[in-house]
């Protein structure tokens, strides 16, 4: 055989070997969130359904209703924790766990009043008789309601049973709830559409749906961890902007329960009250908290009895990976 000839034969033979050879190999992630597949959770759906996270290298693979528990014995890779409570918690009991990002600026943590009561600001809703308030919000912002507001009494808290039905019936009364949520279920089974009180409007600072990853993970592969945040946050941009239908189908696809009219209410909750888009993420981006606004926080809960003082914040969480800048650009 010639030498051209034999040449032609190797690239040939090259040429088979190559097209036989696997697609490069994406990363796996599995992401628990914290509850069943609702619209608050819809970035991360839409950057499964759309492509972006294996733009970014991943394959990610979602699971509700998970718990830290899963993100502790490795069954997850990365965790949806709720609010910065958590994070605090951590560093209290000395959980191996951090904070990568923070997609919600604002908690969605709201209290209802009747329109009738006439209430305008937060303080107000120290006339009610009763506050329907559960027992993990009466232990945490519940007693920061109780400092920041003086007016606001514990003797005014009665226990909430995750239904709507007592507030309904008390004109006198106020009730916890979610912003995208609980005033949409007044609205359908009361007919009127309640006073709503952002506690993040009156000052309740904390950053919510958080990123949360192990320590020993994250340092172990800091580039997993940023190609998924930065894909996470685009997702959330191209859910909260863009063409958001196949989201929200695979989103009713894993929870039957959810409608068409929910998800867009939950959505336009979520523009109008600035959850993703308000404060640090205007220029930061989505995702985007702060060493400040942590501390702003931990300071208020101190205040209101809530956590100890003098806690070590420093491996619970990091700011590495946010306030970028990344998909601002995406706003409509």
């Amino acid at each position: 055989m010639s030498l051209r000839l034999a040449t032609v034969a190797g690239l040939a033979a090259g040429a088979l070997l190559t097209a036989a050879a696997p697609a490069f190999a994406l990363d796996e992630v599995t992401f628990g969130t914290n509850w069943v597949a609702e619209p608050e959770h819809g970035g991360f759906y839409q950057a499964v359904v759309d492509g972006t996270y294996e733009k970014y290298g991943l394959k990610v693979t979602i699971v509700p209703k998970a718990d830290q528990a899963m993100l502790l014995g490795g069954k997850i890779q990365f965790y949806m924790q709720g609010n910065l409570l958590g994070t605090f918690s951590a560093a209290e009991q000395d959980v191996p766990v951090v904070e990568v990002a923070a997609i919600f600026q604002k908690d969605p943590q709201i209290i209802m009043a009747h329109p009738e009561s006439g209430l305008k600001e937060f303080g107000d809703l120290g006339k009610l008789k009763s506050l329907f308030v559960g027992d993990d919000l009466y232990v945490t912002g519940y007693r920061w309601m109780m400092s920041a507001y003086p007016s606001i009494k514990g003797e005014q808290r009665k226990p909430y049973n995750y239904s709507v039905a007592p507030f309904l019936a008390d004109k006198d009364s106020g009730q916890q709830g979610y912003v995208t949520s609980e005033p949409y279920s007044v609205k359908k089974e009361g007919g009127f559409e309640p006073t709503v009180f952002l506690m993040a409007d009156a000052g309740y600072s904390t950053t919510s749906t958080m990123i949360e990853g192990m320590q020993d993970y994250v340092k172990a592969n800091p580039d997993v961890t940023k190609r998924f945040v930065e894909a996470s946050i685009i997702g959330w941009y191209n859910y909260m902007y863009g063409d958001n239908k196949a989201a929200n189908d695979f989103i009713k696809k894993e929870n039957p329960d959810m409608t068409d009219e929910l998800i867009a209410f939950s959505i336009k909750q979520m523009k109008d009250y600035g959850l993703l888009v308000s404060g640090d993420s205007e220029k930061g981006g989505i995702g985007c908290f702060t060493d400040a606004r942590v501390k702003d926080f931990y300071d208020k809960m101190v205040k209101a009895g809530v956590v100890k003082a003098d806690l070590d914040l420093s491996k619970v969480y990091t700011t590495e990976y946010v306030c970028k800048g990344l998909g601002t650009d995406l706003v409509k």
